[in-house]
């Protein structure tokens, strides 16, 4: 069986992409994710991914599956939990929010923007003409409100870590990293 870290190595290869030193695989079977560095394994984390079924398609709201980088980090230095809209701080915690404002799952803490980089697959167009493309899609890997419900699929495309999770996530990556989602 071959390893994600050699997969990933394939596949960038095959599209003439450099690999990165770090890679995170998202398992949406387990709904888990993994911090490889240079092919070992550092760090685990328990995450959720849609609750629909995987789809690249736009409009899904499923998890979109193939080989992404990292195209964006959105939020230094704000604290956990701050609730963002539009990729901007709001300046609330999700704690200060009106209850029927915390019911959905809230783009908290910090964003991982993710770009799709297999042109057909997770970027650009199909073969039938449907868009596929993770980053006009707006899909992050981002902190949550509902931090009990991690484990479980919930998300509506994107994938969701505790909040204090995503900030450590955050200082361990770059743009440029590449992100496996199966």
């Amino acid at each position: 069986m071959i390893s994600p870290w050699e997969w990933v190595n394939q596949t960038c290869t095959r599209l003439g992409i450099k690999p990165a030193d770090r890679l995170l695989v998202v398992r949406i079977e387990t709904q888990t994710m993994q911090l490889f560095r240079a092919g070992e394994l550092a760090k685990s984390h328990v995450i959720s991914t849609s609750k629909r079924p995987p789809s690249n398609v736009q409009d899904s709201l499923g998890t979109p599956r193939g080989l992404h980088v990292i195209a964006e980090r959105i939020g230094a230095g704000q604290p956990p939990g701050m609730v963002f809209k539009a990729r901007m701080p709001t300046g609330k915690h999700f704690s200060e929010l009106p209850d029927a404002d915390q019911h959905p799952n809230l783009i908290t803490s910090r964003i991982l923007w993710l770009r799709g980089v297999e042109p057909g697959v997770n970027q650009g167009v199909n073969a039938s003409g449907d868009s596929v493309d993770t980053y006009a899609r707006y899909v992050y890997i981002h902190g949550t409100n509902h931090e009990d419900r991690l484990g479980m699929p919930q998300s509506a495309g994107c994938v969701l870590m505790g909040n204090r999770e995503i900030v450590e996530l955050y200082e361990e990556v770059r743009v440029g990293d590449l992100v496996w989602i199966e």
